[in-house]
């Protein structure tokens, strides 16, 4: 394995073991409920979003550690963001995952390009019936930002 892997490994382990924004909120938010059904992996996420920004994500779920390291690592992404930039960064992941056509977002010319630790799900293309695993997660984000009209 090259250091670059198995630096992706731990990036996704630690993401798995320690995964960011875990829990439910309260109050007024979106929810949304996405699963895989050819492995079992569920994923759920709350949103608050006011004036176009995500100001607080939490995140529930159970399955693979590829499924649940790239929830955490898009809930550490979205926090901060408007919901275009959001939109943008869903395009950018699906690209990088090959489930859109697009340019690559990992090319180190275009500016804007790095994804930070979401780079480390890139492995998984390797493995075509994992990709629904890390894609679970943004589908699910999809479904929450379609209910606020987007």
């Amino acid at each position: 394995m090259s250091q670059l892997d198995e630096l992706y490994r731990e990036v996704i382990l630690d993401h798995y073991r320690n995964p960011r924004r875990r829990g439910t909120l309260s109050g007024n938010h979106l929810h949304a409920e996405g699963n895989n059904p050819s492995c079992g992996d569920e994923f759920a996420l709350d949103l608050v979003v006011e004036n176009g920004v995500i100001t607080d994500a939490a995140m529930q779920g159970q399955g693979c550690s590829i499924s649940q390291a790239s929830g955490s690592m898009m809930m550490d992404a979205i926090v901060g963001r408007s919901v275009d930039e959001v939109e943008d960064l869903m395009r950018k992941f699906k690209v990088m995952m090959t489930i859109e056509d697009g340019d690559d977002p990992l090319d180190p010319d275009r500016p804007g390009s790095v994804l930070g630790d979401l780079e480390a799900l890139q492995g998984v293309r390797k493995f075509p019936v994992r990709i629904k695993c890390a894609d679970l997660a943004w589908a699910t984000l999809e479904d929450a930002l379609a209910q606020a009209g987007r």
